[in-house]
Parts: C-alpha cells; sequence; structure tokens
C-alpha cells in the first residue's frame, strides 16, 4: 500500500495539480471556440432551405484552427497543451505522461468541454448544440473510426513533431502548426464525420446535445491513431527524440 501510495504521490503535487488546472483552461477555451462556431454556424444558416453550405464549414474550419493554437499555446509550458484525450493517451503510450496523470489529465479535459457546452447552451437560450456522430449513410461506423483515426494519428505525429527540441527557434510555431493541422482536416472530414479528433470535444457536446449516436467512432478511431502516432515517431522516425527535458515529459515528481 505504500509503495502504491509513493507511486501516486506525483499526481497530487502543486505542480501536477497546476497541470491539470491547465488543461482545463485550455480544453475550455478550444471546446467553447469550436463549439461556439458550430452552433453560430447553425444560427446563420436556419433559414436556409438548402441546409448549411461550404462556408460554414470553413468558418467552423478556421475557428478551431485559431482556438487550437492558443489553447496549446497558453497551457505548452505548463501542462504539455495537450488539451486532447487522445494526445494525452498518445504521450502515455510514448511514456511521456505516467497512466495516473493521464487519467487526471482526461478528467480535466472532459469536464472542461461539458462546462464549455453548459455554458454554450445556457448563454444562447437553448440553440441545440451540435453533436458528433451524424455519419452519412454511404459511410459504415468502421470507416468513419479509420477516418477519424487517420486525422488524428497526423494531429498527434504533428504535436509530437512541433515538441521536438531540435527545431530550434522554429519550435515556437508548433502550437500553430497542431491549429493549422486540425483546422486542414476538419475542412477534409467535416461532413462526414465533424472532424472531431478530440474524445472531449464530442464527449462535452454529446452529453449537453443529448445524443451519443456513433459516440464509439470519436473514441475508438482517435485513440487508436494517437497510439500508433507515439510510437511510429518515438521509435522509427526519431527514436533518439525522447529526452526528460522534453516539454511534453512529465517527471516523476509531477513537473512537466
Amino acid at each position: 500500500m505504500a509503495s502504491l501510495i509513493s507511486r501516486l504521490g506525483h499526481c497530487v503535487t502543486p505542480n501536477a495539480l497546476r497541470s491539470y488546472l491547465a488543461e482545463f483552461i485550455s480544453t475550455f477555451l478550444y471546446v467553447f471556440a469550436a463549439v461556439g462556431s458550430a452552433v453560430s454556424s447553425q444560427k446563420f444558416t436556419a433559414g436556409n432551405v438548402a441546409g448549411p453550405d461550404s462556408s460554414s464549414l470553413v468558418a467552423v474550419a478556421i475557428a478551431n484552427a485559431f482556438a487550437l493554437s492558443v489553447a496549446v499555446f497558453v497551457s505548452a509550458n505548463i501542462s504539455g497543451g495537450h488539451v486532447n484525450p487522445a494526445v494525452t493517451f498518445g504521450m502515455a503510450v510514448g511514456g511521456h505522461i505516467s497512466i495516473p496523470m493521464s487519467i487526471m489529465y482526461w478528467i480535466s479535459q472532459m469536464l472542461a468541454s461539458v462546462m464549455a457546452c453548459l455554458v454554450i447552451k445556457v448563454a444562447t437560450v437553448g440553440q441545440q448544440i451540435p453533436t458528433h456522430g451524424i455519419i452519412p449513410s454511404e459511410m459504415t461506423g468502421f470507416g468513419a473510426s479509420v477516418l477519424e483515426g487517420v486525422m488524428t494519428f497526423v494531429l498527434v505525429y504533428t504535436v509530437y513533431a512541433a515538441a521536438d527540441k531540435k527545431r530550434g527557434c522554429f519550435g515556437v510555431f508548433g502550437p500553430l502548426a497542431v491549429g493549422l493541422i486540425a483546422g486542414a482536416n476538419i475542412l477534409a472530414s467535416g461532413p462526414f464525420t465533424g472532424g472531431s479528433m478530440n474524445p472531449a470535444h464530442s464527449f462535452g457536446s454529446a452529453v449537453v446535445g443529448g445524443s451519443f449516436k456513433n459516440h464509439a467512432v470519436y473514441w475508438v478511431g482517435p485513440l487508436i491513431g494517437a497510439a500508433i502516432a507515439g510510437l511510429l515517431y518515438d521509435n522509427v522516425v526519431f527514436p533518439a527524440h525522447s529526452s526528460p527535458q522534453d516539454p511534453l515529459t512529465v517527471t516523476a515528481d509531477g513537473r512537466v
């Protein structure tokens, strides 16, 4: 029991608690903007009998790109700027964060997502919160999972590359690169899966929106894609990449 307590002690250090708070704030910021942009687009196209057009997809993609860039930037030096359970899972698989801390990250991220969606629903006088899961009839759940998995693979691979210290001064563009690839993926997949790549985003909107239809797609695909990205980058492409000074590495005493 004492050994277990000592191994879990790093999860409750002041630095670890600050990391959880940073993840909560940054995830709230991202989901608020991402879901808010979808609600705004929905409001503008409410009277359009033809339904949403491509301009709404572009607007949502840009909002996601900007919001994710900022969310990663503001928390990168505290928690690593995961803002996404899939990213946290990819980092855990790569040994950059312990399993207990990754669970706490997940809790912070999902609570933040639910809170952001609740704030939007209350502030907009009960506007319907858009949920992921509306998959075209010609697609299967397996195909949607593959699409989400591939996009999350690219996203997490970009996160690993963006945090690579060998890039020197170019590393400052890391958060922007992460946001841009997320926006690009949404443009590529918006009409098919909604371009989530983030289980917390999908979870929060599902809870507040009241629909868990096809929800497994937004966990299975992203988690598998994230795990493959982490293993591939650290063990195949750049096997010497991992180091204790990695900004996305959480040390044993809880410091990031």
